[in-house]
């Protein structure tokens, strides 16, 4: 067995601090945020401020920003529009491509539709548009009825979010108004690291509409999932106590480790990591995280052998002495 001391000693380095030699282009994230239609005036003024805040956290995160569905239309649907969009996205590369839908969603027990105006898109067109993006990818389908966007889209890879749980949920969703609170308050960063995860967005938001139906004395028709395994099955808010899950599902894995890695708008020492260590660090990261949860079926030798192993790439890279 490895010295106890040397274990201890890289157990206390910080994760998520490393820092670069030298600053590099962070490769910030592009945003394609949909509108649907909305229906009644009172959702549109709700979307339109939703899209607002969504723009200024982007702007703080120097991310790249587009929208769908809030200018007249340009001779070309909606639909057309996304299609072509995603079409002309980068397959390949470092930086994340994030797809944000605020709008009403259906559901006829066969298939799941974003409403938009003019023709709907439906769960299996977005599975089949994406399906060429390798590059990192998330959806955060904010509607109602869209749980079934989330078993469409879930892949490796990929943070899927939905508002609600089932397809039979088709009430309005308060879960999209919420979410973009959380993009730029301080209160939604539960790890006080000067940055909000995905992860903590999605908690802050569900803890909201669990208040807004507490104090309004009605039942909750909502209920957000969030899938970053590649699993289909997705894990609700209350599964969380901080950041960490403490249930575990009956079948498939534990969400949340991936989407706590990533930041709309990150802090400073964040954004000093190439790309590439940012890559490295947050892959050497799940892998801890998961030998964790695995060791009660490993033996001590095994256990910190492997654990010394990724900690040491770990120091290596907060140093800068990384090589590929």
């Amino acid at each position: 067995m490895k010295a106890w001391f040397s274990i201890l000693a890289l157990l206390a380095l910080p994760l998520a601090g490393l820092s670069a030699a030298a600053a590099a282009p962070t490769n910030a994230p592009s945003v394609i945020l949909v509108v649907g239609a909305p229906g009644e005036e009172e959702y549109g003024s709700n979307f339109l401020r939703q899209a607002q805040l969504w723009e200024k956290a982007c702007q703080r995160g120097g991310a790249g920003f587009v929208t769908i569905g809030i200018e007249p239309n340009p001779g070309m649907a909606d639909r057309d529009l996304l299609q072509k969009r995603l079409a002309d996205e980068p397959a390949d590369g470092w930086q994340a491509l994030w797809l944000v839908l605020i709008g009403h969603g259906a559901f006829d027990g066969h298939e799941a539709r974003f409403n938009l105006r003019g023709p709907d898109v439906s769960a299996a067109d977005l599975a089949g548009w994406l399906k060429p993006i390798r590059r990192p990818l998330i959806v955060i389908d904010t509607a109602s009825a869209s749980a079934p966007f989330l078993n469409a889209l879930s892949a490796s890879n990929r943070v899927v979010i939905t508002a609600t749980r089932s397809g039979s949920e088709r009430n309005f969703a308060r879960f999209g108004q919420c979410f973009a609170e959380t993009l730029a308050d301080p209160r939604s960063d539960l790890d006080q690291d000067g940055q909000t995860s995905l992860l903590e967005s999605f908690l802050g938001a569900s803890a909201q509409v669990t208040e807004f139906y507490k104090t309004a004395g009605r039942l909750a028709t909502e209920h957000a999932l969030l899938d970053d395994n590649g699993d289909a099955l997705g894990t609700p808010a209350d599964w969380f106590r901080g950041v960490r899950a403490v249930k575990k599902p009956q079948q498939g894995a534990l969400d949340g480790l991936r989407a706590h890695q990533v930041h709309l708008v990150p802090n400073q020492a964040e954004q000093s990591l190439p790309p590439e260590t940012r890559a490295r660090r947050d892959a050497l990261e799940l892998e801890l995280a998961r030998l964790r949860d695995a060791r009660a079926s490993l033996s001590d030798d095994r256990y910190f052998d492997q654990i010394e192993n990724i900690l040491l790439e770990l120091a290596r890279l907060q140093t800068g002495r990384h090589t590929n």
